[in-house]
C-alpha cells in the first residue's frame, strides 16, 4: 500500500485521482459532482467483540487507504452496542492491530456508546414521528410473524400504539421498568417487503449486561444496523464502507437517516476476504480458543492479525497482499498461497540467511584438526549487500540434517552418502568413509568424513565441482533452540461461513498435525540471543521468527513460510 498522500486539486474535477477499484470511481464521481463538497471520510468500524483476522486487515487497509489517497480522514469507530459480547481486551488488541499495519486515526477513535445519549434522542423523536414502536413479541413470535422470502410478514398487534403510549413504553425501558427480552422498539416500515431488513427490524433491545464503557448506564441498546448509520452521520463521514453481506441492510441504512432528518453519508459493498485452508468466520474462531483448539487468539496458526504477527508476518507483507487481491463487487476466494507469495518476497531481501539444523545428526570430520576453530565469513543476504557479513565457526564435530544422509539412497540423491563428496556451505568439501550406529535400534549415530583442505569456499584452489551441498552447524558452538513447524489448520476449502452445515463438520475439518514441536535443533550461535520478532531463513529449511516464549538458553522459532512458492509457479503459468 502506498502511503504517500495524493492531495486532490481545489477543483475536483481538473485532475481526479486514478481509480484502482469501482469504490475509487465512486468517490471520485463524487468530488466532481461536489456530493459532500472536497472531502472524503471514511471509518473503521469494528465490533469489540473479538481479535481482528486477516479480512479485516483488507477493510483496514482499504478504509486508511483510501483516506491517505484523497488526503483525506479515516476514523477508527468500535461499535459497541453488544456488551454481551465485548471485552477491553478486544479494544485495546483492535487499536494494537490497527497501528501495527501502520495506520494512524490521529484524535479520532470513538465508539457507539459516545453516542447513545444522542441515539436514544433522536429515537424518540423517530417514535414521535410515527415511524417506531414498542412491540411486546417474543423473539419467537417475531419470527414467525416475519414471514420468508417468498411470504409476507404480518404485522404485530402492538404495531398501532399510540405514539404516547409507545413514549411512555420506551422511557419506561430506559428506566428498567421490564425485564430482559420483554420488550423492544422496532421501526415500523413494512411487513410485506421483499427485503426481510426492512420487516419493521428491532431498532432497541433490553440487555441487563453490565457495559465496558457506560458500565450500569443503559439497559437498553441500539441494534448495530441502527447504531451503525447514525454514528456515521454524527462524525460525518462520507462513504461507510461495508462488506457485501451488508447489501441487503442497505436500504434500512438510508431509511434510518432519512427518516430521523440527520445527515446523510453513503454506504458501499465491496466483497469480503475468502482464503483458502482458512477459517474466517469470527463465531467459529472465538470457539477455537475457548475450547482449546490453540493456544489463544495470536496463536501462529490463527488467521488473526496478532496471529499472523506472532508467526513472524510483516506489515509491508499484509498490506501489499491487500493490495494485490483488490477490490471486488462479487465474493471470490484467494488461494493462502498468494499471502505466502508476498511474505517471502518481503523476507527474501530483508531477512539474514543463518544456518539451523532442525533434525540434527553428527559429522565427524576425521582428518581435520582436533580442537581447532576457523571462523569463516559469509555474506548475510546475497540479494541485500548492505545487509554485509559474519563469521561463522568451523570445527571438527558439526551437526547436518539427518535427511542430508542416506546409506541406501534412491537415484537423483545427490546429498551425502557413503563414499559420496558433498560441500559443506562455505567451507569444506567432505566424503562419507563409515557411519557409526546405535547396536540395539540399528539408528546411524555419527557419519565419520574425511575433508580435503584445498577446497575451502572462495579459495580457488581446486575447481572440482559437486552437487550437493548442506548446511552445518560447529557441534560445540551451536545453540540448542525449540521449532515449531505450522501447518494450514483447515485440511481442505469447504466454506467455513454456510450456517446450514453443522458445527461438527468444522471441528472435522481441522488438521491434527496442524504443528510439529521440535526440542532438539541446533542453530548457529549470531542467533542464540536474538530478541523476540527478529525474522532469519534457515538454509535449505525457510523463514523463521523467534518466538515470544524464548527463554535465555532455550530460543524458541516459528517456521512463517517454507521456501517452496507455489503461487510464483502458478503466476509464471
Amino acid at each position: 500500500m502506498n502511503n504517500e498522500v495524493e492531495h486532490i486539486d481545489k477543483e475536483p474535477d481538473s485532475n481526479p485521482a486514478m481509480p484502482a477499484n469501482f469504490i475509487e470511481t465512486i468517490i471520485n464521481e463524487d468530488l466532481k459532482t461536489g456530493k459532500y463538497g472536497n472531502r472524503v471520510h471514511t471509518r473503521f468500524p469494528p465490533e469489540p467483540n473479538g481479535y481482528l483476522h486477516i479480512g479485516h486487515a483488507k477493510s483496514i487497509c482499504l478504509n486508511f487507504g483510501l483516506a491517505l489517497k484523497y488526503g483525506g480522514k479515516c476514523n477508527l469507530r468500535f461499535d459497541d452496542t453488544n456488551p454481551t459480547k465485548e471485552d477491553v481486551e478486544y479494544v485495546d488488541s483492535i487499536q494494537e492491530d490497527v497501528k501495527w499495519l501502520g495506520f494512524d486515526w490521529e484524535d479520532r477513535k470513538f465508539y457507539a456508546s459516545d453516542y447513545f445519549e444522542k441515539i436514544y434522542e433522536l429515537t424518540v423523536e423517530l417514535i414521535k414521528k410515527g415511524k417506531a414502536f414498542v412491540c411486546d413479541l417474543s423473539a419467537e413470535e417475531t419470527r414467525q410473524y416475519r414471514g420468508t422470502l417468498t411470504e409476507p410478514g404480518k404485522e404485530s398487534p402492538y404495531r398501532n400504539r399510540s405514539v404516547e403510549e409507545n413514549l411512555e413504553l420506551f422511557e419506561k425501558m430506559r428506566a428498567g421498568e421490564f425485564a430482559e427480552g420483554a420488550r423492544v422498539l422496532r421501526a415500523k416500515i413494512d411487513m410485506s417487503s421483499p427485503n426481510l431488513n426492512m420487516r419493521d427490524p428491532v431498532l432497541y433491545r433490553i440487555v441487563r449486561t453490565r457495559h465496558h464503557r457506560t458500565g450500569d448506564n443503559w439497559c437498553i441498546y441500539p441494534m448495530y444496523d441502527y447504531a451503525h448509520p447514525i454514528s456515521d452521520s454524527l462524525e460525518g463521514v462520507t462513504h461507510s464502507i461495508c462488506t457485501l453481506e451488508f447489501e441487503d441492510h442497505r436500504p434500512l441504512y438510508d431509511w434510518t437517516l432519512a427518516n430521523l432528518g440527520i445527515y446523510q453519508c453513503q454506504q458501499i459493498e465491496f466483497a469480503r476476504l475468502n482464503l483458502t485452508n482458512t477459517i474466517m468466520s469470527k463465531r467459529y474462531l472465538r470457539r477455537l480458543v475457548e475450547e482449546g483448539y490453540v493456544s489463544g487468539w495470536d496463536d501462529p496458526r490463527m488467521p488473526t492479525i496478532s496471529g499472523l504477527r506472532r508467526r513472524g508476518y510483516t506489515p509491508e507483507s499484509i498490506r501489499d497482499f491487500c493490495d494485490r487481491i483488490g477490490v471486488a463487487k462479487s465474493n471470490s476466494t484467494v488461494d493462502v498461497a498468494l499471502l505466502e507469495h508476498c511474505i517471502r518476497e518481503d523476507l527474501n531481501t530483508n531477512a539474514p540467511r543463518v544456518m539451523a539444523v532442525l533434525k540434527p545428526l553428527k559429522l565427524i570430520i576425521d582428518n581435520y584438526p582436533a580442537g581447532q576453530v576457523e571462523e569463516l565469513v559469509t555474506e548475510n543476504n546475497p540479494e541485500n549487500p548492505d545487509m554485509g557479513s559474519r563469521t561463522i565457526p568451523f570445527s571438527r564435530e558439526l551437526y547436518i540434517e539427518q535427511d542430508d544422509f542416506m546409506e541406501n539412497p534412491p537415484k537423483k540423491y545427490f546429498r551425502l552418502t557413503p563414499g559420496a563428496e558433498v560441500r559443506l556451505k562455505n567451507a569444506y568439501l567432505v566424503k562419507c568413509e563409515h557411519v557409526v550406529k546405535s547396536e540395539e535400534t540399528g539408528e546411524i549415530l555419527e557419519v565419520h568424513c574425511t575433508y580435503d583442505p584445498d577446497t575451502k569456499s572462495g579459495s580457488g584452489t581446486v575447481s572440482r565441482k559437486v552437487k550437493g551441498v548442506l548446511h552445518w552447524v560447529s557441534a560445540a558452538h551451536a545453540a540448542p533452540a525449540e521449532v515449531r513447524l505450522y501447518d494450514y489448520l483447515l485440511l481442505n476449502n469447504q466454506d467455513q461461513e454456510d450456517e446450514e452445515k453443522e458445527v461438527k463438520d468444522f471441528v472435522d475439518t481441522l488438521n491434527v498435525n496442524s504443528i510439529e514441536v521440535l526440542k532438539n535443533c541446533m542453530v548457529e550461535p549470531s542467533i542464540k540471543n536474538s530478541r523476540p520478532g527478529s525474522r532469519f531463513q534457515f538454509l535449505r529449511n525457510g523463514y523463521f521468527v523467534v518466538d515470544r516464549d524464548s527463554g535465555a538458553d532455550m530460543p524458541v522459532f516459528n517456521r512463517i513460510v517454507s521456501l517452496k512458492d507455489s503461487w510464483a509457479k502458478i503466476e509464471k503459468k
